[in-house]
């Protein structure tokens, strides 16, 4: 498939606070097979023609859009054991072993909200209704287009370290590791997704649109040897804001 397009819009507020939109021209149709739980099945051709005629019409309605900001790491506490990274100038903790490893020796860290917004949204409800096979494909549709948008948000964090001199690890989500996903109300406000992206919580802590991603990525003084450490397997390559200047982020 031809590469991803990207398009985004800056914030009025400062630099590290961003609001951004992306056009997801198209999507890995290996990655779509692999979230619908396909393990090396042989396709037929009408199965294949309907997968990519459900996964044109996801894409079509999706509004990829996230809202991006930045912190500095203002240290870690111990509460009863458990680590809490505490971020300077916002009420958002990060709680947890996993967390304050992957964070570990990190002086701020980038944190995003991600959405393919509402049309995707009603048309999974819709499908649940009608096309139960359609439903399928085009959840893991979303999924994957979410996780492309996510891909995107990412490359602009690390753009945003490498503004700083430092660099970046991956992405991780609350409920990741010990990471609770009591996080995400506290994460979402920092972000003011609701107002932004339109991101709301159930009382079970699950986003409304779905196909919504929450991510927090450590930047520090050192390159970090992890998904960024090189161009060629990079997730955010399509997305890269540096390339194009003859710039890499890892150093």
């Amino acid at each position: 498939m031809p590469p991803t397009r990207r398009s985004s819009t800056a914030a009025t507020s400062p630099g590290d606070d961003l609001v951004e939109s992306y056009a997801i021209a198209s999507v890995d149709r290996d990655e779509v097979l692999r979230y619908m739980g396909y393990r090396g099945q042989g396709l037929s051709p009408d199965m294949g023609a309907r997968i990519d005629e459900v996964v044109r019409s996801c894409l079509a309605l999706a509004r990829p859009r996230a809202s991006i900001r930045c912190f500095d790491v203002a240290g870690v506490r111990d509460d009863d054991g458990t680590p809490v990274v505490v971020l300077d100038g916002t009420a958002l903790e990060l709680r947890g072993h996993s967390i304050a490893r992957h964070l570990d020796g990190a002086v701020a860290v980038g944190v995003m909200a991600v959405t393919v917004g509402m049309g995707v949204e009603r048309e999974l409800r819709r499908l649940s209704l009608t096309d139960t096979t359609a439903q399928v494909i085009f959840d893991a549709a979303g999924t994957t287009a979410v996780e492309r948008a996510a891909d995107a948000a990412e490359a602009s964090v690390v753009r945003m370290a490498a503004e700083r001199g430092l660099f970046c690890n991956y992405r991780f989500s609350p409920g990741y590791g010990d990471l609770p996903l009591e996080t995400q109300p506290t994460l979402l406000a920092a972000l003011d997704a609701q107002r932004r992206l339109g991101i709301t919580l159930s009382d079970s802590l699950l986003m409304t649109p779905t196909k919504s991603v929450t991510a927090v990525v450590g930047m520090f003084a050192v390159p970090q040897p992890t998904s960024h450490s090189s161009c060629a397997d990079c997730p955010c390559y399509d997305f890269c804001l540096l390339r194009p200047a003859g710039r890499t982020c890892h150093g």
